[in-house]
């Protein structure tokens, strides 16, 4: 008997040849990077906590008897809240009673919604590189998951078009889209976006999208929810959450707005994995969304303040970059470092915190193990730019000798 665990560990590249699982890349990186004293810019977590304004309201809201399960479907205040940004933003109208459901974070909320819509004999089409979770809530659904890769330029990740037709089929149920793109940093345009409309619709596949980066955009970039699209409104489960808009990664409250028939399923999954919770975060989360938006944009601009001076620090230390138009990330290719001792982005990235005292990750955890675009992209790593000041310059100090 195959056991999904198995499965899962399998799609996500945790099985050690002893049959057992193996931490993650980001434990893994984590670990070296403590024990050198390394600059860790490999796992992407902020190292400031977000708004004292929205953190005072938690603690209010838990001194006020906030403290019980919440309704399975999120407090009223914060779905109207989700409901008014979505209009706000993107002019996308959804009903807060029927349209809205609030969940343990992103995370949850693409879970939930692949283990409803999707199982064995579906296919599920993602992006590639892709967030770890995405190959991970496929392989628990049984269904067969699918990629399509995004190519390396300059000016950041292009979706590869041609690759993506060919891959769409009848079997297709899922496109799970995620853009602002982790781990590369793109920023998919309307026309990308489009195609990936336009092959959904061939097939009759549902759009689900991974936007939790939405606010995090640079150079004048805008992020277009799918679902904004002629005729995708109707197809598509947004997801997005407050942890990396507002800096609070650890409160995990995310939601999924989408025609009520799909939220009625994604409800009926979710309900019995945390069934609720947050309970004193989502009345603070609803002020946020409501009243944070200049917050946002200070966390924005000191981002791609960020961003610009790593970048510089990376080129100048030797490495071709491929400039990031959002999230916290910026991948560089390691090629001009590597060597028969190195020979890859992986071994470079194992090596780097012992032998220079920064961290990084590789971009080929990112991807299925020996697919194309692994072996493609098997000299990459990713760099995390949501870090203090003073651990950016270390790092980018103590990655100028590469340059010697």
């Amino acid at each position: 008997m195959t056991l999904r665990w198995r499965a899962v560990a399998s799609a996500t590249g945790l099985t050690a040849p002893d049959g057992l699982v193996r931490p993650t890349i980001f434990a893994e990186m984590t670990a070296l990077a403590a024990r050198a004293g390394a600059a860790n810019l490999g796992q992407g977590f902020p190292d400031e906590d977000g708004p004292a304004w929205i953190r005072e309201l938690a603690r209010e809201a838990i001194s006020s008897g906030e403290n019980q399960y919440p309704p399975g479907r999120g407090i009223a205040p914060l779905r109207a809240a989700i409901a008014a940004h979505q209009d706000r933003h993107y002019g996308l109208s959804y009903d807060p009673e029927t349209d809205v459901l609030v969940t343990a974070g992103a995370t949850e909320a693409i879970a939930a919604t692949v283990l409803a819509l999707a199982g064995p004999g579906d296919e599920v089409l993602t992006l590639e590189p892709f967030y770890d979770a995405h190959a991970a809530t496929i392989a628990m659904s049984g269904a067969t998951h699918v990629t399509v890769p995004l190519v390396p330029g300059e000016r950041g990740f292009a979706l590869d078009v041609a690759a993506l037709e060919a891959a769409v089929t009848e079997r297709t149920r899922l496109i799970l889209v995620n853009t602002p793109h982790n781990p590369t940093g793109t920023v998919l345009s309307r026309a990308e976006l489009g195609a990936l409309a336009e092959a959904a619709a061939r097939v009759d596949a549902i759009v689900v999208t991974d936007e939790v980066y939405e606010h995090l955009t640079f150079d004048g970039l805008e992020h277009t929810p799918i679902a904004t699209l002629p005729g995708m409104r109707e197809r598509t489960l947004t997801i997005s959450s407050a942890g990396k808009t507002f800096s609070l990664t650890g409160w995990k409250i995310g939601w999924v707005t989408g025609p009520a028939e799909l939220i009625e399923a994604v409800l009926a999954i979710k309900q019995f994995l945390t069934y609720s919770g947050g309970a004193p975060f989502q009345p603070a989360i609803a002020r946020a969304l409501v009243e944070g938006d200049g917050d946002i944009a200070a966390l924005r601009d000191g981002l791609a303040a960020r961003r610009d001076r790593l970048v510089a620090g990376l080129r100048a230390a030797g490495f071709p970059v491929s400039v990031a138009g959002g999230t916290y990330f910026v991948c560089a290719d390691a090629s001009p470092f590597l060597s028969p001792e190195v020979p890859d982005g992986a071994a470079f990235a194992r090596a780097l915190p012992e032998r220079l005292g920064v961290a990084c990750v590789p971009l080929s955890a990112f991807c299925r193990e020996g697919s194309p675009t692994a072996r493609a992209l098997s000299s990459w790593v990713r760099f995390t730019f949501v870090k203090d000041d003073a651990t950016i310059d270390l790092a980018i100090e103590r990655l100028s000798a590469l340059a010697r």
